[in-house]
């Protein structure tokens, strides 16, 4: 039998986006890689290669029936969970921005929870598929899981990265919502959680200064203020049109690193409402198309994979428009498709190859 087509106009949109990304990293980074590399591309060959082998990636992993995940979902976890363990070990794990959450290997850096996000939605999925009935039951069914996210959740935030942290409770508590799960139990969750932040930023200074920063930046212009100041220096002349490719002021030494996490300011200073309707429209895109593949699924396993990683790729996303427009306080989240970054350039597209796999049984 001839195997089904997946989602054409799905993985033509993600490829049109990516290499948007591509081109955006280019201009954003080309001032600061001249002067730190002598070498204007030095950015943009790197993140090719991996947007190459991503692309690869994806086309493969479509081809990968999604019972596979469901299968070794408990192996993957496993493999995870070394990983995370591994990277905070001193002469393992590299230190990078104050956080071990890296593999130095040669000159690139990767990065074990940016996996670990995948494998909790596999493995998650296949335990709510299986334990449907339980999960009426909150100590029968919902404890258990919880407990593993939690687990992972102070695994990740020991080295520190919260904002991966949050990105994996966030997906994973909406994977678990759409459930069945009591609505009761989200609210005291939800309190429970909230509680949780406080004491994280509490303990911790930088993320204490990030929280006053955020509420006023000009208390600490030249410090944890000054990221968000230039963010909004870059977004605010952006206009309708925008200043014109390659045109941003801000890339030139005023944004520290605009290729990563602060990327759609660039954005938005060289296109404008336009670029910014560009972006949002293509997340939004993806995660209605997504759903549409989710909602045509036969078994649960393949309905709650396909939703928990888009919903994931959207929440990722969502977080950091909020923070770079200053609705929420710096997280160091990337943006998927268009930061800097192999690791969650290749994890977001093996994220799309999972979905065209389930794709194919349904189109």
């Amino acid at each position: 039998m001839k195997s089904k087509s997946f989602d054409k106009v799905l993985f033509f949109a993600v490829l049109i986006i990516a290499i948007f990304g591509i081109i955006m990293i280019y201009s954003a980074s080309s001032i600061w890689a001249n002067y730190k590399f002598h070498d204007a591309f030095h950015f943009i060959k790197s993140q090719s290669v991996f947007l190459g082998i991503g692309i690869f990636l994806c086309l493969f992993i479509s081809k990968i029936d999604p019972q596979f995940w469901f299968k070794h979902a408990n192996h993957i976890l496993i493999g995870s969970f070394i990983l995370l363990v591994l990277v905070l070990i001193p002469g393992i794990g590299t230190v990078r921005n104050g956080s071990r959450s890296w593999f130095g290997i040669g000159g690139l850096g990767i990065q074990p929870s940016e996996f670990a996000k995948i494998g909790l939605i596999i493995f998650v999925s296949k335990y709510l598929s299986q334990n449907r009935k339980d999960l009426r039951d909150i100590k029968k069914g919902v404890m258990p899981i919880l407990l593993i996210i939690g687990i992972f959740f102070l695994l990740i935030m020991l080295e520190p990265d919260f904002g991966t942290a949050m990105v994996i409770a966030l997906t994973l508590i909406s994977l678990i919502f759409i459930s069945g799960v009591k609505l009761s139990f989200f609210v005291k969750i939800g309190c429970l959680g909230l509680l949780g932040i406080v004491a994280l930023i509490i303990i911790a200074p930088y993320r204490m200064a990030r929280i006053i920063s955020f509420l006023n930046p000009w208390s600490d212009p030249l410090g944890s203020g000054f990221q968000i100041i230039q963010s909004l220096y870059a977004i605010g002349p952006g206009g309708l049109l925008g200043q014109g490719f390659l045109k941003s002021h801000q890339k030139h030494f005023y944004l520290p690193e605009p290729q990563t996490d602060f990327i759609f300011s660039i954005i938005s200073e060289e296109f404008g409402f336009l670029g910014v309707l560009i972006v949002v429209s293509f997340f939004f895109f993806l995660f209605y198309r997504s759903l549409k593949i989710s909602l045509k699924c036969d078994d649960l396993f393949s309905k709650f994979l396909v939703f928990g990683l888009s919903i994931g790729i959207l929440i990722q996303a969502t977080l950091n428009l909020s923070v770079v427009i200053g609705l929420i306080p710096v997280t160091g989240v990337t943006l998927p498709f268009f930061s800097y970054g192999g690791s969650s350039l290749l994890v977001t597209l093996a994220s799309i190859g999972i979905i065209l796999s389930v794709s194919r049984k349904v189109n």
